[in-house]
């Protein structure tokens, strides 16, 4: 099984790392176990209209305004 919860993983942090029961353990969320685990919550992805706000201010490439000379 791929993609899941790591239970087994998540048992050990819950009852060894934190000292909770079992009832305790199961009683919780999985976000308030990742809160008393110290979990921070990424930060949000990125909508289509940032991205074009980003690309917008920051261009891949300067428009080219002419030949430059370079001093040999």
């Amino acid at each position: 099984m791929s993609g899941g919860l790591d239970w087994p993983g998540l048992m050990r942090a819950g009852m060894r790392s934190l000292g909770l029961r079992p009832d305790q353990f199961w009683a919780l969320t999985p976000a308030e176990l990742a809160l008393m685990l110290g979990v921070e919550a990424g930060p949000p992805a990125m909508t289509r209209d940032r991205l074009a706000e980003l690309a917008a201010r920051y261009p891949d490439a300067r428009q080219h305004e002419g030949p430059t000379e370079t001093s040999g």
